[in-house]
């Protein structure tokens, strides 16, 4: 696939967001064939220096954090606090359609580049701003972080063991979701664009965002008031859907109807089981969750991991194991999708990153660029900002 058949070929992004979120989304919005400009202070992006991990070349070190979210970008370093770098930031924003920043409320305005100065000058800028909880209510000017958003969103509440300590998810899901519905909002206000001819501003939280993928726990909570408790692996409207116990280890099923119940009976020789009528209906199984573990533990120790799955792979129930990332990226399935690339990077030599997750045409989209050194690109942008159109 060709620089020029990407989705996004010819859309400009003014990068002004720095540690998870915004460069999340910009990131998408990179693998989808935008030219994003990295707008970083003269320091560089504050996550350059979260480390160890840091992985080493002959020409430095960089953070595996960093790495991990800033492919197909180009790097500027820029002092706003000073005439020449804000002049150059306005001239980038006056080239680009969209510009992305997740400042504290009021910092780019003080700047001259809040949204209403931009819009006025440049009416077709989409600008999107992510905030820790909005840009109105009380909590509108503090400062938002991930493990923040997960306590205050519920999402701790209801996550971890039953009668454990609440419990952050193990990767940061408030700033990758709102990452992601970042992504999601400027495409289609690149659509509306298309129709109205005029930019408009998107507004993201941490908090909204997380209260948003609560999904059927929130759904839950508002249809009946029951405030949901952790459970652990398992599912609070559906079972079995969980980890379960083989003779030597763990594996996930998901038995979502009352035929795969059937079918997983057959295929595991759980005779009684199946013929218990307090489980032949998914609700049956649900109010009998606890009878139903202790015997269905017993009738899988008879079962290695492997056996269990090849069972259950040929009854057509969904199953798999419970991988750590070394199992992940040994898959054969992972390695023929092609989800791990390594590419060319100017100081570590090479460097290994996850490709794009989307395929068009059936085409994986490239990684052009590795991730970017501070400032890797600053003369070669001035330089097109000089040259003009």
């Amino acid at each position: 696939m060709t620089d020029l058949s990407l989705p996004l070929s010819g859309v400009r992004v003014a990068d002004f967001s720095r540690v998870l979120t915004g460069p999340f989304a910009t990131m998408l919005l990179g693998d989808l064939g935008a030219d994003v400009i990295k707008i970083e202070p003269p320091g560089g992006d504050d996550t350059r220096g979260w480390g160890p991990p840091f992985q080493v070349g002959e020409g430095g070190r960089e953070s595996s954090y960093f790495l991990s979210v800033n492919r197909n970008k180009r790097s500027v370093l820029l002092d706003l606090k000073t005439p020449e770098g804000l002049d150059a930031a306005r001239k980038i924003v006056a080239g680009s359609d969209l510009l992305v920043e997740n400042f504290r409320p009021g910092t780019l305005e003080r700047l001259g580049l809040g949204w209403d100065d931009l819009h006025a000058a440049f009416p077709r800028l989409i600008y999107a701003t992510i905030t820790g909880f909005g840009l109105s209510g009380p909590y509108r000017d503090r400062a938002g972080y991930d493990v923040v958003a997960q306590g205050m969103g519920g999402m701790m509440s209801y996550n971890g063991d039953l009668g454990g300590r609440p419990l952050r998810v193990g990767v940061a899901v408030a700033d990758v979701f709102s990452g992601a519905l970042v992504t999601q909002a400027v495409l289609a206000a690149l659509y509306q664009r298309e129709k109205t001819g005029v930019g408009v501003r998107v507004d993201v939280n941490l908090l909204e965002s997380v209260i948003a993928l609560g999904s059927s726990q929130v759904g839950r909570y508002l249809a009946t008031g029951e405030v949901p408790v952790p459970v652990g692996n398992d599912h609070r409207s559906i079972v079995p859907y969980g980890t379960v116990q083989c003779g030597d280890g763990f594996v996930n099923i998901a038995v979502g109807n009352d035929a795969l119940w059937r079918r997983f009976c057959a295929a595991l020789a759980l005779t009684e089981l199946g013929a218990d009528a307090r489980f032949a209906t998914n609700e049956g199984r649900v109010t009998h969750r606890a009878e139903l573990d202790v015997l269905m533990l017993g009738g899988l120790a008879a079962y290695t991991r492997q056996e269990v799955m090849d069972r259950l792979d040929v009854a057509g129930v969904p199953c798999g194991p419970v991988n750590d990332l070394a199992e992940v990226f040994a898959d054969p399935h992972v390695q023929a999708r092609g989800v791990a690339v390594t590419v060319p990077h100017p100081t570590l030599g090479e460097t290994t990153v996850t490709s794009p997750p989307w395929r068009f045409g059936g085409e994986a989209l490239p990684v052009r660029r590795a991730p970017p050194t501070a400032g890797q690109h600053t003369a070669e942008v001035l330089a097109e900002l000089t040259a003009g159109p």
